[in-house]
Order: C-alpha cells, then structure tokens, then sequence
C-alpha cells in the first residue's frame, strides 16, 4: 500500500450509521485530508493507517454522519449567542425565573437580560407563561426582554423605559403594545398578524463588541458541536445586512475557525426594493463562491416582503396582499434567469399554491431547468401542491417548529389537521428532496435531536400527540433528513451527510445509541465526540481528553457561561452541580453526557 493511502485519522471499535446505501453499518472510518478514505471493518480500516495517524477507540457507540440543520439562523444567532439566556430544555418555569434573577444581578448596565425563543411554555412543569409581574420582580432594574414564539414579547418596566414605550406610542403596522386601563403599556407585545414589531424592539438593545462576537460565534458553533452538528444552511434572517453583519462569519472563515460548515443564503432586507437587492447581489457574488466549510448558497428565505407567511398559530391564518404576485415573479424571473438557487418561507397551502402559480408562470418564460429551489416549513401543503413542487424540481426543508407551538395549531385547526403537519411521509412519497432543520434560534430550539423525537414520536416538547401514526417516520428516516437528505439542499448531495469513501469527513458519536434509546429520551442524545473535515470539534465524556482547548467567554457575564446553552436534562444537571463544588466550572459545562 503506498503512502498516498495513508490516513491522519482512523475511528474504530465502533457501530456507524453510514447512510450509505452499499455499505449501511461500519465498525472503523479512516479521513485524509478532511475525507473519507476508507469505510468497513476494523482490520481493513486500520490497515490504511499512516505513520503519525490518530487512532480513536469508540468503544462500541453509536456513530453516526455528522448532523446538518437545513434551516439555522447560525450567523444572526452567533453574534447574539453571548448576549443571551437560553430557556431551551428547561423543565420548569421556576427554575427558568431563577436563572433570569440571577442572570440580572451580573448584567452590567446598560445591556439586557434578553430570552430569545427555543422555549414553548408546554415544556415547563407549570405548562404556563411568565407573568410580566413574575418579570419585574425577578429584575426591578435591568431591562428584560423575552420573545414567545413569533406571536409576542414580554418586557419587564425597564425595558420599557430603555425602549422609550410610552402611553403615547402609537401601535406599529400589524403589532399591537398592550396597554393598562390608564393607556399605560404593560410589557406585553403582540404580533397581530407579524412579529416586525418583535424583532424591532428586540434591535433597540445594546449589541455586543465585535470581539464579543466573534468569541459567541465560536461559543455557538462549540455548543452546536456539542449536539453532533457539522453543517448548516444559515437561512438569512430579518435586521441582518449584507455584507455588514457577515464580517464576523468571514473573518473566522479567512482564520479557519469554523468548526461547523455553513452555506448561507441572502435574504432581502428593503421592503419594496428587494429586486434591487438581488440585481446588486447577483452582480457582485455568485452562488457556490467560497470553499467547504463557507459559501454562497442563493438567495432566500425571504424573497419579498409581501410573500411573508408568518405562522404565528396564536392567530388566524394572514392573507398574502394582491401585490405579492407581481413583486415574486419579478424577483424569482431575475434569479432563475442568472441560475441563483432560492428557498422561500411558506406555512400554509393557501399561500403556497399563489407562490406556485408564480412559479410556473416564471418558468413558462425562464425555465428552471433544474435550478435547485424549495421551500421552508409548509406544515399544511396539500398533496395537490406536493405534486406540483415536484414537477418544477423543487424541495421542502421542514422544521420542529410545531414540536415548540404544535399546542396552539391543535387548538386552532383540530386534531386532524394537526395529525399530518407537516406531510413529511407523503413529501417523501412523492420522491421530492426533503430535509430536516430547526428554525432556531428565535422560534424552537437549535437542538436538532427534539427535532428527530418529534419526527419519530409525533410529541410536542410538552409530551402532546400531535403526528399521528401514519404521518411519524422510523428513526432511520428522520435520520437521514437531517444527514444524507440535507445534502441537496446545498448542492451537495452525495458530498456530505454520509460516512462513505470521498464524503467530507463529518462525524458524530453519540452519548447513546439513537436506535435503541426511549422515543422519549431521543431529544436527550448529544455528541461525545464531533468530528469535522478530520479535525476533533468536540469531546466529553470518555472521549474528554481530545477536546479542543477551553475557550473563555467574552463578555465574562454571558449567559452561556452560567447556564451553558440547551440545558441538558436531569443526570446531567446533577453531575454539573457536583463539578461546581469541585470549582471545575467550564469543565462541569463542558461534558454534560460525562454520565453513561
């Protein structure tokens, strides 16, 4: 065997979901050069091993292609990352409350305690919302801003003085500042139907360095790491500019500090002269620039304003304005004339089927040809529409979202309606590529495993049936939606997702195996040990020993610090509340699954 075979890395001893279809379960992998070079048994693999190769012993785990999440907010979410207290996997609101006093007392003025989202109240052990009373008492002083869902915001009294709410602020366009008796705002803000008033107030908060950033960038990535994460398609989002609110990502991409691959999409930001945005974009980059681990994937998730389908399930269904029509086509005509792959955020099948029309028409004049496009959630296509995305070559990346607020569509729309949202087996059926992501981190959390105990129990992250038995998949399949299948949703199907020779070298072992733990204990898994393009990402646990060197947080009083990011259950909490004992504080964050 020549040298040129030699491998730097060799994983054995372990049980690997590959997804690989010719060879489904491996024992040993060995990476060069950031692939894979050899998938099989232990005795074959090792044998590729070269002079200064690391061997790792998995010690029996379950291994599986490292994950990737089709629809993240990683750019906007890591530069904000730091700044923010995570209620994500918290069991009870009165520990929720707990965290947020005494997160408070260590938050320098001016910044704010601020709750984004990852949470549903169905989750706490009291299945109840904070009060805004509950708010000001936990922080008389500091400005508290907590985001629900896409449907409101609660504001403790000193968020509402540094945002400046008065009794003579008048109600913004689709919002609505609740008031008391007297006229007085009470805290309370409701998106009635869209959450700009939301994400407006949200923005009147003070931001973090770009120091700041760029270390909460790094903690995000760590701690998506954490849960077997290596890749995501970064879906845009609402207040983040391009170029500027990408020179913190660039600048880690240019440094090799990535340690979770992103291909990102452009996301119009000018209501009304979102054609202008695409015609200056598709000037100045194209699709597929950058390398491995950072590039252009297209244009999307919102394309134009007036195509804005928010489900905020709270309220009824919004009716997309005459306008939209016109304002698509112009902009869906320009990007499939310059072969810009897009993706479009839909929830229901009223919308979707005007959005098709469009489509159509569009291609009718400038045919798709095979240009990559989807849309984002539509938990309530129809199989008509289902059929007509498959016949313009289209894709649905679909999300946990109901999984956070699936209660409220229950109460709105029914048990039957809600026993098939979304469609995935008929998508699937259908032959259309479909992918699994999260939509964090403003509405569910980033973990993508509540996303798969959804997929597999049908439960909500409050233990409510909402898939019914026919619409669940097997835990292959919700597997794969979130490895192998999120592929083509970069225009990297059969590139990554798989542990298969010449894939991109992504792995993840897990705290458990996946195919054998309780449909109820899925959402519980994490990595011990992430692997990316060969490089170690991650380890805890038995496998503590190769992790990467500690990062310190910056600011020192980052929420993640304190409480780390999606909490990790029961065992774990206490096994960190003996580390702190021990004074080993970043250690006792760092291995949350050190308990088998």
């Amino acid at each position: 065997m020549t040298a040129s075979a030699d491998a730097d890395l060799i994983l054995f001893n372990g049980r690997i979901t590959t997804m690989d279809p010719r060879v489904p379960e491996a024992s040993a992998a060995a990476i060069r050069d950031g692939r894979f070079v050899a998938v099989g048994d232990d005795a074959d693999v090792l044998a590729r091993a070269g002079a200064g190769a690391r061997r790792i012993d998995l010690r029996g785990r379950r291994a599986i292609p490292g994950l990737i999440d089709s629809h993240l907010h990683l750019i906007r979410g890591g530069l904000t990352y730091n700044s923010e207290l995570r209620w994500d996997g918290v069991a009870s609101l009165a520990e929720a409350l707990r965290r947020l006093r005494a997160q408070a007392q260590i938050t320098p003025p001016p910044q704010w305690v601020r709750v984004v989202g990852g949470w549903s109240e169905f989750q706490f052990a009291e299945r109840r919302m904070p009060t805004l009373d509950e708010l000001n008492a936990a922080a008389p002083d500091t400005p508290v801003f907590v985001l629900h869902l896409y449907a409101q915001a609660l504001l403790n009294r000193a968020a509402l003085r540094a945002v400046g709410y008065t009794r003579d602020t008048p109600d913004p366009p689709g919002g609505v500042i609740q008031r008391d008796r007297h006229g007085e705002p009470t805290g309370l803000l409701v998106a009635k139907p869209n959450a700009w008033i939301l994400y407006a107030t949200l923005a009147k908060g003070p931001r973090l360095l770009p120091d700041e950033q760029r270390n909460s960038t790094r903690h995000f990535m760590r701690e998506l790491n954490r849960l077997g994460i290596t890749g995501a398609i970064d879906a845009g989002g609402g207040f983040q500019q391009y170029p500027e609110h990408y020179q913190i990502i660039e600048e880690l991409a240019a440094a090799r500090q990535l340690t979770v691959r992103v291909a990102y999409n452009l996301f119009t930001q000018r209501p009304g002269q979102e054609l202008d945005d695409f015609r200056q974009w598709s000037q100045a980059v194209s699709p597929g620039r950058g390398d491995d681990y950072y590039r252009l994937n297209g244009a999307g998730e919102m394309l134009v304003y007036s195509a804005a389908d928010f489900e905020d399930f709270l309220e009824p269904r919004p009716d997309l304005p005459p306008q939209m029509e016109t304002q698509l086509e112009a902009v869906v005509e320009h990007l499939v004339a310059h072969r810009w792959p897009f993706r479009l955020h839909a929830t229901y099948d009223e919308s979707i089927t005007r959005m098709l029309d469009v489509f159509e028409a569009v291609n009718r004049k400038v045919p798709f040809a095979g240009l990559r496009w989807f849309f984002d959630h539509a938990e309530t296509v129809s199989a008509k529409n289902i059929d007509r995305i498959a016949a313009l070559g289209g894709g649905i990346a679909i999300q946990h979202r109901m999984a956070y607020q699936g209660e409220h569509f229950l109460h709105r729309y029914g048990p039957e309606a809600t026993s098939d949202a979304p469609p995935v087996r008929r998508m699937l059926a259908a032959g259309i590529p479909v992918g699994g992501g999260t939509d964090a981190t403003r509405v569910a959390s980033y973990n993508p495993w509540v996303g798969l105990g959804w997929l597999v129990s049908g439960r909500s992250v409050g233990g409510t049936e909402l898939l019914g038995p026919g619409a669940r998949l097997s835990r292959e399949q919700a597997l794969r939606l979130y490895t192998a299948g999120n592929g083509w949703f970069s225009g990297e199907d059969g590139q990554r997702g798989l542990v298969a020779e010449g894939c991109l070298g992504d792995l993840a072992v897990l705290s458990d195996d996946y195919f054998a733990v309780p449909e109820a204990e899925i959402r519980d898994l994490t990595s011990v040990l992430t692997v990316v393009g060969g490089d170690v990402v991650h380890a805890s646990g038995d496998f503590g020993g190769l992790a990467p060197p500690p990062l310190p947080f910056s600011p020192d009083w980052a929420p993640p610090a304190q409480y780390g990011g999606y909490d990790p259950g029961v065992v774990a909490r206490a096994l960190r509340h003996r580390a702190h004992h021990h004074h080993h504080h970043h250690v006792g964050l760092a291995c949350p699954c050190a308990v088998f």
